[in-house]
């Protein structure tokens, strides 16, 4: 195994433990009746919030091991049926959270980055699922990297808010919550997106069939 090769599995060790660590805390509040959330939000009934958190909470424990290659290679079967489980998680997860996303109660630029968020999750989820469907694998993965990147917008959310907080309290930013999550709601997935889409760059492509010389084209 090469130096490169331990580094990306690092890097997926990372990702992976804190995509199921959020995704298992969200699935624990959703097995226990929320009950144990010191929160009243208007939104956070259950076809809000709720399905929105439990959703979200299978995709993100299931995600990060959709790009394991050895999974792929020796269990191609099972790689699917998380896969599956994967898109329906986010297709559920995504509509429900943009349904009430410009309902938030940290007001409209929270909402709108909530909603932009769905708006984009969706149907990235899906181009994933119809390229896999089309044979397109290289189209498939490429979606399935946005649409995870857009997943773990929920990691990254929560590492930011206890930031923010430090920041407030330094003296820094605004102490003021809502002032920070207004922003974290943009600042939690459009940095993720971007790493994506650099990442995406430098995937190869895949190789043209060469042309025998002399033939022509019928």
């Amino acid at each position: 195994m090469t130096a490169g090769s331990v580094g990306n599995y690092a890097i997926w060790g990372v990702i992976a433990f804190l995509s199921v660590g959020v995704g298992g805390y969200a699935l624990f509040h959703a097995a226990t009746g929320f009950v144990h959330l010191p929160i009243m939000n208007p939104m956070f009934d259950p076809w809000g919030l709720q399905a929105h958190v439990a959703a979200s909470g299978v995709a993100m424990l299931v995600g990060a091991f959709q790009f394991l290659k050895p999974l792929r290679r020796k269990a191609p079967r099972l790689h699917r049926w998380i896969g599956r489980i994967y898109v329906a998680a986010c297709v559920i997860g995504g509509l429900a959270g943009g349904s009430i996303a410009l309902s938030s109660t940290a007001g409209p630029i929270a909402g709108w980055g909530f909603f932009m968020l769905a708006v984009l999750w969706v149907p990235f989820t899906l181009l994933a699922l119809r390229s896999a469907m089309q044979k397109d694998f290289t189209a498939h993965e490429r979606w399935m990297i946005r649409s995870f990147a857009l997943t773990f917008g929920a990691v990254t959310l929560r590492l930011q808010l206890p930031l923010a907080g430090y920041l407030g309290a330094q003296g820094l930013i605004p102490s003021d919550f809502v002032w920070s999550y207004q922003y974290i709601a943009w600042l939690a997935w459009v940095p993720n997106l971007i790493a994506a889409e650099l990442f995406v760059a430098t995937l190869r492509k895949p190789r043209r069939p060469k042309v025998a010389p002399g033939a022509s084209v019928a």
